[in-house]
């Protein structure tokens, strides 16, 4: 008799941690991924703070064979209109028998407090298949696995506009600053990730203008984009852009 899997969405960035963490999850083999669910900004229809264009977003659901349920954000949402736009679109998933949404969350543990809290107003629970691992051990894991990803965002406090638009190989990681983690779970980087074992066929994108932006923080609020629950002070950031081909 076939085992019926439990029902799960799947928080997908694009980037390592996701890819990682999906990889995972597919080999566990314990849930069935209804859908890839991606925050993306309405005004420049890219992925929120990766700044990935939507049509990169939507090539990787097609190679993973996973269909992308898109959330829609304002670029720079308060605290309480990003709650209540996640509580709208998360609310109707038990009506599908979905019971967990999956995150590739590592150690923050506010962060992942945040999640567990607001998930359980909708009734649903929170899985986090990376929680508490070493971080050089995944990024480690990540390369010899044959993923390959690209730093699409950098925090340009903490790393060099330079390290935007490199690839993350052993060189990249050797070429961090000292207190950087290599994961860039604090938020230091983000990634799109554009092979590896969970791909049919590998992303063609070409290497675009790295811009810079500051992001300046709405009062009373907290960072969503940072992967902080801290109340953050304005940013700026490197955005490598990434052309489809």
């Amino acid at each position: 008799m076939k085992i019926k899997k439990t029902r799960a969405i799947f928080n997908w960035s694009g980037g390592k941690d996701s890819a990682l963490a999906l990889y995972y999850i597919l080999k566990a083999d314990e849930f069935e991924i209804t859908n890839l669910v991606t925050t993306v900004n309405s005004i420049y229809d890219r992925i929120s703070m990766h700044g990935v264009r939507k049509e990169l977003l939507y090539a990787q659901g097609e190679e993973i064979g996973l269909p992308i349920k898109e959330i829609r954000l304002p670029e720079m949402p308060s605290m309480s209109d990003y709650d209540n736009i996640m509580k709208k679109e998360l609310s109707p998933l038990k009506n599908d028998g979905i019971t967990h949404s999956i995150f590739g969350d590592i150690f923050l543990e506010d962060l992942r407090d945040y999640r567990v809290k607001k998930l359980s107003e909708v009734g649903l629970k929170g899985y986090f298949p990376l929680w508490k691992r070493d971080t050089t051990e995944l990024v480690r894991a990540f390369i010899k696995l044959g993923f390959k990803t690209i730093v699409v965002c950098v925090k340009s406090e903490l790393l060099d506009k330079n390290f935007a638009g490199r690839v993350i190989d052993e060189d990249f990681l050797n070429d961090l600053p000292e207190g950087i983690d290599p994961c860039g779970e604090n938020g230091e980087f983000h990634t799109f990730v554009f092979d590896g074992p969970i791909f049919k066929n590998p992303i063609k994108f070409e290497i675009g203008e790295t811009i810079f932006k500051e992001y300046k923080a709405p009062k009373n609020s907290e960072d969503i984009c940072n992967n902080s629950t801290s109340k953050p002070k304005s940013s700026g950031f490197y955005f490598c852009d990434l052309i489809p081909k």
